[in-house]
């Protein structure tokens, strides 16, 4: 597929919305929306037998979910993926891991949108929790409950 050419349709301090006139493989034209955002960082924080998850409301699907630690930078910073995952961990969890393994770099949804995350694996852990987590719920699930839950 070829761009012809691309206009900015939204944007803000978050993400930028744009249209796309595309030349399709069979010669025929169209548009494509696009959705860019930053890269961010998943953390799978490993304990025991079980992972470690926060509950956050999520405003575009309209409830609150359980999910790993996930971020990306604030409005133009950049840094290192892996410090990112430990900053996302320790602010939603209160959680320092003396390891952090980078497992892989995926894309969010690469059918319209530019935002790949970083996955990481994280381990070993010293104690004491952030102040900053407070308002973040978080819970411990055992592997076997996940199986239970998830691969039905």
């Amino acid at each position: 597929m070829e761009r012809l050419d691309s206009r900015t349709v939204y944007t803000n301090a978050w993400m930028t919305v744009r249209e796309d006139r595309v030349r399709r493989p069979d010669g025929s034209t169209g548009i494509y929306g696009v959705v860019e955002k930053p890269d961010s960082a998943l953390v799978l924080p490993r304990w025991a037998e079980g992972f470690w998850l926060v509950e956050q409301f999520r405003y575009p699907v309209g409830r609150r979910a359980w999910e790993f630690p996930q971020g990306s930078w604030g409005h133009g910073v950049r840094g290192d993926a892996s410090a990112l995952a430990r900053q996302e961990l320790a602010e939603e969890t209160g959680l320092r891991a003396e390891t952090v393994t980078h497992l892989g770099h995926l894309y969010e949804a690469y059918g319209f949108s530019t935002q790949g995350f970083d996955v990481y694996l994280a381990t070993g852990w010293c104690t004491g929790r952030s102040p900053t987590c407070r308002s973040v719920p978080w819970c411990w699930l055992a592997k076997s409950s996940m199986r239970r839950r998830w691969l039905r």
